[in-house]
């Protein structure tokens, strides 16, 4: 995920996906380019599918999107694998104007440019800042459909200044924001792009497109930004190969996409005037999209590729240490796997309402309304999640310290997670309890069975796995768990066709509020309705403590009101299994996304 430029701190990773297969060596600190071979070219294997080059949309901001624009894209930072957040001056730089309120300059270098050449300005800014706000995000006005929108408290009362010959722009918080930098923005897609995308008929130069861009932001031209908003929001989202149309994937990063053969691979080359930001030394990269984690090994041990990344079970584990030639290792990444229950069937990411959905088993309107009810459903189902026994039969042969995972808003290992566990609630749910389940249904007058449909990554071998331990359990308790398995999963989270999810969340930054989009009400990724007043409101509060303390208070009583609501459950943190070829130079792990990507532009043959 591309260090990441959208506000958001959780990524959904694709229910076969985010376990991060990468490989590991001594890490270079050379980054001047000077050692590139044109000759040189890698594949490395991801089991998911690149789809979509605006990975600043809800649906599009996936693991398998963002591994490949994190490649294309170039950005003010980046998080080394400490992990520690780095600047980079050569692209640009940012600071602190005023600090009462907060106002931030971002500037562009001077040469910095788009790969059709059109210069990276103030107008790719600009376009970035509105697609965070809360006004342009409106399900019923210019809706740019943003994962990122609100998780800034942006101060939206004017547009940013333009300044530096049209390379920077100026803008205020309306309040202190402790995560301003951890969450600084980046732009991804160029403004001329969208543009073109909104009125093909025009047919602008980039610069004529880049002012139209600016002027309707900066004179709130609805009328425009209406057509902006849905340009950026479906107009970069691929159906099948690599489209002729050029300006639908144009980079201002180290490499530019040349191929794209659905299902397939994708290919990227190195981007020739790039210079400002690390140089890549490998000329050319396809990333092949394997699925099966055993086929992956088999196109490792047998060349096809130099680096795998995918979601590892104990099979894998096992072939990769028979393999030679090849360095692996396993890790506790960052990305946990959660069951999530839909609250409200109607309520869709960002606030917005879906149209003709039947409310399920844990939404109040299936019972006219009542709350209690549906939260007593929730319990139930929760009491019978067999959490242990996933962890033991699919974790432990990769880990064998894997323990459950028992907090929503921090990982284990970290200072506050046991002090957290242990006020959180969660403890009601430390073992399977049919007789208590039974119990919780019989209490909310519930009788029969309870059909709960039930969305995950159908193809993925480890979640097949979970959904059977998972559907028998629940069936001893009185739940029917339908299988509605998709391996087109992440679009259709939020959609209010299902009942419960199983997908993990990965850690992209170490901002404190990197969590709010997901779990806050009307956050962009809200995908199951879920809202509680005094955890929305210590969102808002945590996004201006800069004492650590305090923040770690606020998210206890977050985690805590979490569990109490039967919100879901979280299940594991991933055991990251990293592997390459030795012939590989340079390849290392960063517990945080783009896990074994963050360092391409090392990789070396």
């Amino acid at each position: 995920m591309k260090i990441k430029r959208i506000g958001v701190a959780l990524a959904a990773v694709a229910a076969t996906a985010a376990l991060a297969l990468a490989g590991c060596s001594g890490t270079s600190n050379n980054s001047s380019g000077d050692q590139i071979n044109k000759s040189q070219a890698l594949t490395i294997a991801q089991n998911g599918p690149f789809t979509a080059y605006n990975t600043n949309v809800g649906q599009d901001y996936t693991t398998y999107n963002t591994n490949i624009t994190y490649m294309t894209w170039a950005s003010f930072n980046y998080y080394d694998n400490t992990p520690k957040l780095v600047k980079n001056t050569k692209f640009g730089t940012y600071e602190v104007v005023s600090q009462n309120p907060l106002t931030i300059k971002y500037t562009v270098n001077k040469g910095v440019k788009w790969s059709d050449g059109t210069p990276v300005d103030a107008a790719d800014l600009l376009m970035e800042w509105a697609s965070m706000t809360t006004k342009y995000n409106n399900p019923k006005g210019v809706n740019f459909g943003s994962v990122a929108a609100g998780a800034y408290p942006l101060d939206e009362s004017k547009a940013p200044t333009i300044g530096d010959d049209g390379r920077s722009i100026t803008f205020s918080y309306s309040k202190p924001f402790v995560d301003w930098e951890q969450l600084a923005f980046n732009p991804g897609i160029a403004a001329h792009a969208v543009y073109d995308v909104a009125f093909p008929d025009q047919k602008l130069s980039g610069a004529d497109a880049q002012k139209k861009v600016e002027d309707a932001i900066e004179n709130n031209d609805t009328t425009t930004l209406t057509a902006l908003a849905k340009a950026w929001q479906t107009g970069f989202e691929f159906s099948g190969d690599l489209p002729a149309n050029k300006t639908l994937y144009l980079s201002d990063g180290p490499y530019v996409i040349t191929d794209l053969k659905k299902g397939q691979y994708v290919t990227l080359e190195r981007n020739k005037d790039y210079n400002w930001g690390p140089i890549p030394k490998v000329d050319k990269l396809t990333i092949r999209f394997i699925q099966d984690p055993t086929a992956q090994v088999q196109a490792l041990q047998n060349g096809e590729v130099s680096i795998i990344y995918g979601q590892a079970d104990a099979d894998t584990v096992a072939s990769l240490k028979g393999l030679a030639n090849v360095t692996t290792g396993t890790e506790a990444g960052w990305t946990y796997e959660h069951v999530d229950l839909t609250m409200s069937n109607e309520t869709g990411p960002g606030g917005t309402t879906n149209s003709g959905v039947t409310a399920g088993p844990f939404d109040p309107k299936h019972y006219g309304g009542d709350a209690n009810k549906a939260k007593l459903v929730r319990e139930a189902f929760l009491m019978a999640l067999p959490r242990q026994q996933i962890v033991d039969n699919l974790i432990k042969p990769i880990n064998p310290n894997a323990q459950v995972m028992n907090s929503m808003t921090v990982l284990p290992g970290t200072p506050s997670y046991d002090s957290t566990v242990a006020q959180n609630g969660s403890s009601m749910y430390s073992k399977v309890d049919i007789a208590k389940a039974k119990s919780l249904l019989q209490q909310a007058g519930v009788t029969g069975t309870v059909n709960v449909r039930f969305l995950y990554g159908k193809s993925n071998t480890r979640r097949a796995q979970e959904y059977a331990l998972i559907k028998a359990s629940e069936a001893q308790a009185g739940f029917n768990v339908i299988d509605d398995g998709n391996d087109q999963w992440s679009s259709i989270l939020g959609n209010g066709s299902y009942d419960a999810s199983l997908f993990a969340w990965q850690y992209t930054s170490l901002a404190v509020t990197g969590n709010q989009a997901a779990l806050q009400g009307g956050g962009g990724n809200n995908f199951n309705g879920y809202s509680n007043p005094t955890a929305d409101a210590a969102w808002n509060t945590l996004a201006g403590t800069f004492d650590t303390a305090k923040q770690q208070d606020l998210l206890k009583t977050i985690d805590t009101q979490m569990w109490g609501d039967a919100y879901g459950a979280t299940i594991f943190q991933f055991p990251d299994v990293w592997a390459a070829s030795k012939s590989v130079k340079n390849v290392s792990y960063s517990p945080i996304a783009p896990n074994q990507f963050w360092n391409f532009w090392e990789w070396t043959k």
